[in-house]
């Protein structure tokens, strides 16, 4: 296992404010990982209870060890959040007190080389969070057609030349299957060569857009956002913490669709083209625009740099 670099909560403060912990009150944290947020808020408040999700059995065995310190407020989930739902009714719970998502990969999966989400080690091309089911990135990249990776690409990348990287790995895969990281990695630097306006490796948009299709990650955060709609109790919080530009429009959207009212329709337009379950006012924003990330947090771990949080809070069903 690769050495891992320190575990920083990103906006943790910020969390925890929006969050407020109180007692009795019972909150889901999505995103487990390693364990940042969790043990954050079952340390501010000796009388809350923390159910967490992650399909990654890393981060599961990880919290196993831990668990102990917290005398049973701790419920653990391997699964993946959007089950949400189903998986609290298993345990008998109807309504919690909050929602948590800190989205994208953590700092542990990154810094576990073997796993392939990072091309900074040479490692078997995998990028799954649940290494126990699904495709991987090296599936991917050796039997998708080059219109439909590229698109791929194109969509979850936000990769310019999308085009010109699949046409590159459909050449090179035939002529050796692409099984690494760095093989994957040294392709798409060919196509798109390093910039001193962009301080990213070209690699990284493309690593981004394999990592979000292996794990089907948009659509997973659709769900969840829909599942929290439900199970959250009136006035409970809804905070999510995004990565880019693809996680957060998404979070932005909903949240701004259901905590405006429906538009009046017009002679030009039918009542019934007025979608009421999109439109139905079941959150108010906390704040209109997203909370950033403080200089000095940015300084301490540059990761956070890109973070975004958005709050909803529940109205009355």
């Amino acid at each position: 296992m690769s050495e891992a670099s320190p575990h920083f909560p990103v906006m943790l403060p910020e969390v925890l404010e929006a969050l407020s912990p109180a007692a009795g009150e019972v909150y889901v944290d999505c995103t487990l990982g390693a364990g940042g947020y969790t043990r954050a808020i079952l340390s501010a408040e000796k009388s809350c209870n923390v159910i967490a999700f992650d399909r990654d059995q890393t981060a599961h065995d990880m919290a196993v060890k831990w668990s102990a310190d917290f005398e049973g407020r701790l419920t653990l989930v391997k699964n993946s959040f959007a089950n949400l739902e189903e998986e609290l009714a298993n345990i008998g719970i109807a309504k919690v007190d909050a929602v948590i998502l800190d989205l994208g990969v953590s700092s542990m999966q990154f810094d576990q080389g073997e796993r392939g989400f990072s091309f900074r080690f040479d490692a078997p091309l995998d990028m799954r969070m649940d290494r126990d089911s699904g495709e991987t990135a090296a599936d991917i990249v050796n039997t998708m057609e080059e219109k439909e990776l590229a698109d791929m690409i194109y969509l979850y990348g936000e990769e310019r030349k999308s085009r010109q990287i699949a046409s590159a790995i459909v050449r090179k895969r035939a002529e050796q299957k692409i099984e690494t990281t760095f093989q994957l990695a040294d392709i798409i630097r060919t196509v798109v060569p390093p910039s001193w306006k962009d301080k990213s490796d070209p690699a990284t948009r493309t690593f981004q857009a394999l990592r979000i299709a292996v794990n089907e990650e948009l659509l997973e955060l659709e769900t969840v956002l829909q599942a929290a709609e439900n199970v959250l109790k009136e006035n409970g919080r809804l905070i999510v913490v995004t990565f880019h530009s693809l996680e957060d429009r998404i979070v932005k959207n909903f949240l701004n669709e259901r905590s405006k009212p429906a538009p009046s329709p017009s002679r030009h337009m039918p009542i019934m083209a007025v979608d009421s379950v999109t439109h139905r006012l079941s959150f108010s924003l906390a704040s209109k625009k997203p909370v950033l990330p403080s200089e000095k947090e940015i300084k301490i771990n540059p990761r956070s740099r890109s973070a975004k949080m958005r709050v909803g809070i529940r109205r009355a069903a």
